[in-house]
């Protein structure tokens, strides 16, 4: 990945920094009462796309922030090789999001937080490194993880206090 250049607020590292532009996308999906996930993808120090979760808005199961994020992508460089490219996310992918990171032959993968219940970057599963597949991918977990695991903390936290007191018909 190319430095950037122009005189934008540099943090710690250039992981932490587009994180945090994940963990950006992530509020917009908040804002929706949606579950807080964010992706961004880079290209040369630019971001090329970026993706929210979706899932309730448009009512598609398929509307996972990466997903979104990777569509947008492949319209952009108007190809679907995303060569030289690196995903950010906010909570590691599931089987279908990294099905289609090595569909996409993204060859990077950084990540907030680990899924306990359908991680498959390296806890439930590891599709990024599985010599049966035809595309291998760098992982880099554990980026701003407390922030971007908080995020879903409050956020579930918050939704049971809500069906909690939701009157039972």
């Amino acid at each position: 990945m190319k430095p950037r250049t122009g005189c934008e607020t540099v943090l710690k590292n250039d992981h932490d920094y587009w994180m945090a532009k994940a963990i950006a996308e992530a509020a917009k999906a908040r804002a929706k009462d949606e579950v807080p996930i964010g992706c961004v993808i880079v290209r040369d120090g630019k971001i090329i796309a970026r993706g929210h979760n979706l899932r309730e808005t448009a009512q598609d199961p398929a509307a996972h922030a990466e997903l979104i994020a990777i569509r947008k992508a492949a319209r952009k460089l108007n190809s679907w090789r995303l060569l030289d490219t690196t995903l950010y996310v906010t909570l590691e992918p599931c089987i279908m999001c990294m099905g289609a990171i090595i569909l996409a032959r993204i060859p990077t993968v950084v990540f907030g937080c680990h899924d306990p219940k359908g991680g498959a970057a390296g806890t439930l599963y590891d599709l990024s490194n599985d010599p049966r597949l035809n595309h291998r991918v760098d992982l880099v977990p554990r980026i701003l993880e407390q922030e971007c695991s908080s995020l879903l903390s409050t956020f579930f936290a918050e939704l049971r206090r809500r069906r909690r007191s939701l009157p039972v018909s």
